[in-house]
């Protein structure tokens, strides 16, 4: 069997061509004489034996993962009854309950406050309004500079300029958080006094030396946490450092309505404003079960009527995410040993890298994230195209067209001083882990992307052999 050495790897004649050779010769004998007719046939059964050898050692069928990556968790049957008993007696409106009655909004706000450990809850309509209201609550103007993460979903950028801010973009590490010199330097040169920290994919920044820096140029911090729903920093849940956190519930996060969202405090006049801005009009408010006294929301009235963004959540996004908020815990463990079983198979392939989070952190792996290295644009390309050939879903938060590639948020100006970040996330794969996958099919969905890379690398050797 003929066969070359590349870049560490073996390189064989395809099973095909080896077919073709012994074809040939198969032939030649059938030429001969009469009298070798027996020898031929006895050529031609052992070929046949020889090739399927040949396809099996040689040319053994890739690896095909079966299931789809784009897989939500399901909702609790639980969640599905309830939400089907709202849909019946028509009572989706979170203001439609009689007095005195809790609707299920306001039970879903304490679930998720008393998990999270924050006195305030205010359920929305998706992350990005949280967001929005939040820069609201804490007082962005319009034209005010706003910092956040170069290295974050576009929705975090437009809640931005849907405030009437003006986005700073921090550059990133090489494992996604903020670099904070960065940080430090577009704090003095920006004078922004506004910073959203956006927990991207679940991986933490240094919170602490965060607020070391925010308390030291006066910038007051909100966190993006639309990914970090469980995620500890030092034993506490993520969200606690900045004056509101935000959280989601959109298909692909760990509570799963479609499209909500939660912002948390722990300040009774940030509450109150998220409240009315919301859509608590008139007195409404009261219906709100974790609520600051009656005298906060009058105070701010007096003074101004707050708008009213109509941003509520509705009782039926409320009633579906309640039974998931039962089962953090538990899908965090599994989360976690099945992220510790890929990130294993992964970081054996040598154009792999799998960064590490911070030690201060308990992640919740719901998503791994890794690094090609050694391997040109066009390579990467080659093998996005490959693992989704055999079913593996990636993609690289550079590309073209990616939401989280920040050359595409063109509705606000799109900076020049982010080389770091670009050269970082145009090798940086995304890559989803359901819940409803089995062990089994994490191994599969492993053994694709490592046949995905060699295939790759193995043409780039032979072509330049």
């Amino acid at each position: 069997m003929a066969t070359r050495m590349c870049f560490g790897m073996r390189v064989r004649m395809s099973s095909e061509a080896q077919f073709s050779v012994l074809t040939r010769r198969s032939k030649a004998g059938k030429a001969g004489k009469a009298s070798q007719g027996s020898k031929a046939n006895k050529a031609q059964r052992d070929l046949k034996v020889r090739s399927t050898t040949l396809q099996r050692s040689v040319g053994a069928p890739r690896k095909v993962l079966e299931k789809s990556l784009k897989l939500s968790d399901p909702v609790p049957e639980e969640g599905v009854q309830r939400a089907v008993e709202i849909m019946r007696n028509g009572g989706m409106f979170r203001f439609d309950n009689p007095e005195g009655v809790e609707d299920e909004v306001s039970k879903a706000e304490v679930d998720i406050a008393n998990y999270m450990d924050f006195r305030y809850a205010v359920g929305m309509n998706s992350c990005g309004s949280c967001i929005f209201l939040a820069l609201k609550a804490i007082g962005v103007q319009p034209g005010d500079k706003v910092l956040s993460n170069a290295f974050t979903f576009t929705a975090v950028p437009s809640a931005i300029v849907h405030a009437g801010g003006e986005p700073v973009y921090v550059d990133c590490e090489e494992n996604y958080i903020l670099d904070l010199h960065d940080l430090e330097a577009k704090m003095i040169s920006s004078g922004a006094k506004w910073l959203c920290v956006s927990h991207m994919r679940g991986k933490l920044s240094d919170m602490d030396a965060i607020v070391i820096l925010c308390k030291k140029y006066n910038v007051r911090l909100i966190e993006d946490c639309a990914h970090s729903l469980g995620v500890l920093w030092n034993g506490v849940h993520s969200g606690h450092h900045g004056e509101i956190a935000c959280i989601s519930a959109q298909s692909y996060k760990m509570l799963n309505s479609g499209e909500g969202g939660f912002a948390v405090t722990d300040d009774d006049v940030l509450a109150a404003k998220l409240i009315m801005y919301t859509g608590a009009y008139e007195r409404l408010y009261k219906k709100h079960t974790l609520r600051p006294a009656d005298e906060v929301f009058e105070a701010i009235k007096a003074k101004e009527i707050p708008p009213n963004y109509s941003l509520r959540m509705n009782q039926l996004c409320a009633a579906v995410i309640r039974p998931q908020i039962l089962t953090l815990e538990k899908r965090v463990a599994i989360y976690d040993r099945r992220y510790k079983q890929v990130e294993a198979q992964l970081s054996e392939l040598e154009n792999v890298v799998v960064p590490k989070q911070l030690a201060q952190v308990r992640p919740v792996c719901d998503t791994i994230q890794f690094n090609l290295v050694r391997m040109t644009a066009s390579q990467i390309d080659e093998f996005l195209a490959e693992a989704n050939a055999h079913g593996v879903q990636l993609s690289i938060f550079g590309a073209k067209e990616n939401a989280r590639n920040f050359r595409n948020w063109t509705y606000g100006p799109v900076p020049d001083d982010l080389a770091k970040t670009e050269a970082i996330i145009q090798s940086a794969v995304d890559c989803r882990l359901p819940m409803q996958f089995e062990d089994e099919d994490f191994d599969v969905m492993c053994q694709v992307i490592k046949e995905s890379i060699e295939a790759v690398m193995n043409k780039s050797c032979s072509a330049v052999v």
